[in-house]
């Protein structure tokens, strides 16, 4: 398919190759279904050319070059030659076509990615040394990463995400312009960092990407809960490193992600909740006279700053209202103990949690980090029976779905009443009954209502 199209660009009298990541992650064998392409044709010649090959057509992208096509189980991205000039107080770049391959490789982020095959001869282009940092795990700039990172700050974001990804370590150069410009982050948009965001977060080493993050004091612009949750010890050495622990928390969390039911991984939400579970800790902590450190309603300060961080990086109502749910209900099981929890308990605890379930099991369990094993097994032997005792009740009571015995209409027949908020209340009253006491059926539940009712007049 490649060959094909080089063939009929070269027979049109245009260049045209395979760029960029598609290049550098054939030398690290791994395969890809997106493919980008770079080209001397203008877009108009491009898309003339796609016509009639390609199954599908589109020009999103066509103020920046970009034209892209499907072709079988195929996707492509065909970018006409690039020379961009930035303003650099403006958060996009303005497009200036080049006129020749080279220069285009020239304005890409990494040398990793700045490498070619032009088509349909097969001939290798790599004037950085990509290929030598592909093989040496390096994460390097074309040209001097200052210039980089002034033309697109995101980029700095980048290079955290790509140690993420594959594991690579970036050059110390690199590493020093991000710490020195670290704040010209703020002049990209939110959209675009959160984008960023969530592929380090989903990458297979997210903890080396956000350890750089933090370190070069990224994190400090774009997640600045996150450092802050590097607390200082008290003179005592009383509480964790809450920093490290969220960490480890992630890691786990991640290594139990084939726990949740209907969920694609990588999951961001589990993992993102898995990260900032704690952020309510800062502000939260007190020094008791006996040096104790107390972390009293983090979880629920926690979901409140979660909630505002996400809506600042323009993430969906869902994810937000996802994610601020687990932080808020991620100390929920630490009162279950050695299976005190009544029925009326885990029905409640299975009704909050609602499509989160699964993912609440994941956080809940991948947040101890206690080193203590005797203590480590008892926390798992206790889920253990939790996990088991909701199994049961859902058998026996629908728990996925559950409803007081009477619905709304049968409450204003019963009670003689119309639509209104006494509905509401008596629906709620129901509501309390079927949590406490489990399935009633109807007649049980009449005569509660009745009884309800005539004691509320």
């Amino acid at each position: 398919m490649v060959d094909e199209l080089g063939a009929r660009f070269a027979s049109a009298g245009h260049e045209i190759a395979l760029v960029g990541g598609p290049v550098r992650d054939i030398l690290l064998g791994r395969g890809s279904k997106d493919l980008d392409f770079a080209t001397s044709a203008r877009p108009e010649a491009v898309e003339k050319l796609l016509a009639g090959w390609a199954d599908h057509v589109w020009d999103i992208g066509k103020a920046f070059g970009t034209i892209g096509c499907r072709k079988g189980e195929w996707v492509l991205e065909i970018t006409t030659y690039r020379s961009e000039s930035y303003d650099r107080t403006s958060r996009k770049p303005e497009v200036e076509y080049g006129d020749n391959l080279e220069g285009d490789l020239a304005r890409r982020d990494f040398a990793m990615n700045a490498m070619a095959v032009r088509l349909p001869s097969h001939e290798f282009v790599d004037p950085y040394g990509g290929r030598a940092d592909v093989a040496n795990k390096m994460i390097r700039t074309p040209g001097s990463p200052e210039d980089s990172f002034s033309d697109d700050p995101l980029r700095m974001m980048r290079a955290a995400r790509f140690a993420a990804q594959l594991d690579f370590t970036p050059d110390p150069a690199v590493v020093a312009a991000m710490t020195t410009m670290a704040e010209r982050i703020t002049i990209v948009s939110a959209e675009r960092v959160r984008d960023e965001l969530i592929k380090l977060i989903c990458a297979p080493h997210p903890r080396i990407g956000l350890d750089l993050l933090v370190s070069t004091g990224l994190a400090d612009h774009v997640l600045p809960e996150l450092p802050a949750l590097r607390l200082e010890d008290d003179e005592h050495h009383r509480h964790k490193d809450v920093y490290q622990h969220s960490l480890t928390v992630l890691d786990q969390a991640i290594d139990l992600e084939d726990r949740l039911d209907d969920v694609e991984t990588p999951d961001f939400v589990v993992r993102f909740a898995a990260l900032i579970h704690d952020i309510g800790k800062p502000r939260t902590r007190k020094f008791e006279g006996d040096g104790k450190v107390t972390f009293h309603h983090h979880d629920v300060v926690g979901a409140k700053l979660a909630r505002k961080r996400m809506k600042a990086l323009r993430f969906s109502n869902e994810q937000i209202e996802q994610v601020s749910k687990l932080v808020e209900l991620h100390l929920r099981f630490h009162g279950y103990g050695t299976g005190e929890w009544t029925d009326s308990a885990v029905r409640r605890y299975v009704r909050d949690a609602g499509e989160l379930l699964s993912r609440l099991h994941v956080l809940t369990r991948a947040d101890s980090t206690t080193r203590n094993k005797r203590k480590a097994e008892a926390l798992r032997s206790a889920y253990d029976d939790l996990e088991k005792r909701i199994e049961q009740l859902r058998e026996q009571e629908k728990l996925d779905a559950i409803r007081p015995d009477l619905d709304g209409n049968q409450i204003m027949e019963i009670l003689g009443i119309g639509p209104g908020r006494e509905v509401g209340e008596a629906y709620h009253f129901l509501m309390e009954l079927r949590m406490d006491e489990g399935p009633l059926g109807e007649d049980r539940a009449r005569d509660a209502l009745l009884t309800w009712w005539n004691n509320r007049s």
